[in-house]
């Protein structure tokens, strides 16, 4: 029988999919370095958290397939999966509505003090609501840093509610935007001054990471937040800690940090301006649920020998190992 890894348990439809088909270990750990004697026997690794590196995938010459129940593949090593012929799977366009959501329930949560509110009120300090930190989001303009599935979802969603969008991409030209009924900025810098909320939405990749850093904070509004659902190694977090420590931004609402699973000694875990949720955003029952089974049914597809389509690199269709495939 196929012998699977799984990094951590998949939620029960991904688990309930697997039975019979595979045998399955679970280490709950993905640190590809402390489980590699389990990874050597194993032909399909499913990694939820943690990493997975060069020196284990050339360690590991049984391994077929690495699955992602996701999009992101900043913690596999791409090239060298692909160097040995070995498919990294995703799981692409099943998120986006989940993130959008959670990326607007931070906005809704920031701007009327939720979570200081309801941690003043459960120690009896009712007189918090004196304090009129909350604010309304009618005619506040939400930046939009990433203009893909996600950052689209989340534009329409706060226009529905009456605020403003700016967005800010690269790889999306201005009359796209524009025709949306959006306001496009070609400088990051300028559309970040330009929002009461900052929204990050964009991938992890050697040309974004640190990208977002002092210079962006200081530019925004001493009176805005900042928002991730994107990845934390987006952003120069020290930069952050500084601008919410100085009261350079108002706030962020974060649920990703550039070390994960997050530690609770990190400085920003001390702020009492931020809102921290543990890269949840697409783990909503309806989303992981059709993640999962999407991610079992890619595994199993490669290691059978099948080229499934959704994977990161296409182009490991052409090593030796799929000729005559």
């Amino acid at each position: 029988m196929k012998k699977i890894v799984l990094s951590h348990a998949l939620y029960k439809p991904g688990m309930d999919a697997l039975q019979g088909k595979a045998e399955v270990l679970i280490p709950n750990n993905g640190n590809s370095d402390e489980i590699i004697n389990e990874l050597k026997d194993a032909e399909g690794f499913i990694l939820r958290i943690g990493k997975i590196d060069r020196k284990a995938i050339e360690a590991c010459p049984k391994l077929k397939v690495i699955t992602r129940p996701g999009v992101g593949v900043d913690n596999v090593d791409v090239a060298a999966a692909t160097e040995n012929g070995i498919p990294v799977v995703i799981c692409p366009s099943a998120n986006f509505r989940a993130v959008a959501e959670h990326a607007l329930a931070l906005i809704f949560s920031l701007s009327k003090s939720i979570v200081n509110y309801d941690n003043e009120t459960r120690k009896g300090n009712f007189a918090i609501r004196n304090k009129y930190t909350a604010v309304e989001l009618e005619g506040k303009t939400v930046s939009v840093l990433g203009f893909g599935n996600i950052g689209k979802e989340l534009a329409k969603m706060c226009k529905s509610i009456g605020m403003n969008i700016c967005i800010y991409d690269p790889y999306v030209s201005e009359e796209v935007v524009v025709s949306m009924g959006y306001e496009y900025s070609k400088d990051m810098k300028e559309a970040v001054s330009k929002g009461d909320f900052v929204s990050l939405h964009m991938p992890s990749l050697p040309s974004t990471r640190g990208m977002i850093k002092k210079e962006h904070f200081e530019a925004m509004k001493d009176t805005a937040f900042f928002i991730n659902c994107a990845r934390g190694d987006i952003v120069n977090e020290n930069d952050l800690y500084k601008a919410l420590n100085n009261n350079i931004i108002a706030g962020a609402g974060l649920d990703v940090l550039v070390d994960e699973p997050m530690k609770a000694d990190n400085p920003i875990m001390k702020l009492d301006n931020v809102i921290i949720t543990p890269h949840s955003a697409a783990q909503t029952q309806e989303t992981t649920g059709k993640t999962v089974i999407m991610a079992v049914e890619g595994t199993l597809a490669v290691i059978n020998g099948e080229k499934w389509a959704n994977v990161c690199n296409p182009e490991v269709y052409e090593h030796p190992k799929w000729k005559d495939r």
